[in-house]
């Protein structure tokens, strides 16, 4: 976390990850000392450019760790019955903990299936229905990464969101249903915003805290936002000059805000962070 001035303080992600890794390093030396690596499958199917980043970037963030973790490459023509048999079959392997299946996925193959068929105990991504059923009623489970990222920055600036006003926009599966009861958990009130939301800006500037995960550039500018707001940019996009950029206009909003997260440098390296945490508790609860 570093100070700016003026505006904001950015809530530094790559930092933060850094902190967290050293940490999950050496509960991976625990196990490894009873005889326990943790391990990651990451199935990659197609060529999708984004997608081959991501892969390289979970896989990297593993071997740092001290983890053990397999990258499996299938064509684009792969069939849905052969991806079925394949996670059936790391399922039913100790040395795995945790089975990734990196999105999206052909066309042919139905994403749904995909997620169900990983067993909730390797569940990493905490996309499966018994995982997103467990965040829901408050029971343990796994929870997705990005959102989870999200709430290890919160914690790490010492926010309190008892009774605070969170808007969260967007309200997909994997960032913005997840993020809305996460933030529950911890007492704020929380409202959704999406696409059918009649008047954002109404709604943003009551916010003490703004999450924004709807992969859209400039969702989000100076106007819209409460002065020292928190805000957390999820989106990745790129901007006309064809760099990465997030969903939030960053120069105008941190003269606002109280405190921002940055893109890059913010939430990203946050979420493979915590999908680094989620196997290694898997692996613990395996050795239990």
């Amino acid at each position: 976390m570093t100070n700016t001035t003026p505006g904001a303080h950015i809530i530094d992600g790559v930092a933060l990850s850094k902190q967290l890794r050293a940490q999950v390093t050496q509960r991976v030396q625990a196990l490894k000392a009873r005889g326990i690596t943790p391990g990651l499958a990451v199935i990659l199917v197609g060529e999708n450019p984004a997608s081959q980043v991501y892969v390289r970037n979970k896989v990297k963030g593993c071997e740092d760790c001290g983890f053990y973790s397999v990258l499996e490459k299938y064509d684009t023509d792969m069939s849905e019955a052969a991806l079925l048999e394949r996670i059936d079959t790391l399922n039913r392997d100790p040395t795995i903990h945790g089975i990734l299946v990196q999105l999206p996925v052909p066309k042919q193959i139905d994403a749904n299936k995909v997620i169900e068929a990983i067993s909730p105990a390797k569940d990493v991504d905490g996309f499966h229905i018994a995982s997103a059923g467990a965040l829901m009623t408050g029971m343990p489970g796994f929870v997705p990464c990005t959102p989870y990222g999200c709430m290890k920055m919160l914690e790490s600036i010492g926010y309190d969101l008892r009774g605070k006003h969170a808007v969260v926009i967007g309200r997909s599966n994997i960032v913005g249903k997840p993020m809305a009861l996460l933030l529950l958990q911890k007492n704020a009130t929380v409202t959704i915003c999406h696409s059918a939301t009649r008047d954002l800006k109404a709604m943003t500037l009551q916010a003490d805290v703004i999450v924004a995960a709807v992969g859209k550039r400039n969702v989000l500018t100076a106007d819209m936002v409460k002065p020292g707001a928190v805000v957390l940019d999820v989106g990745m996009n790129r901007n006309d000059e064809g760099k990465l950029c997030g969903d939030v206009d960053f120069e105008g909003v941190r003269q606002v805000a109280g405190w921002i997260t940055p893109v890059p440098g913010g939430v990203g390296p946050m979420t493979i962070t915590m999908l680094l945490v989620n196997t290694l508790e898997s692996a613990e609860r395996a050795a239990a």
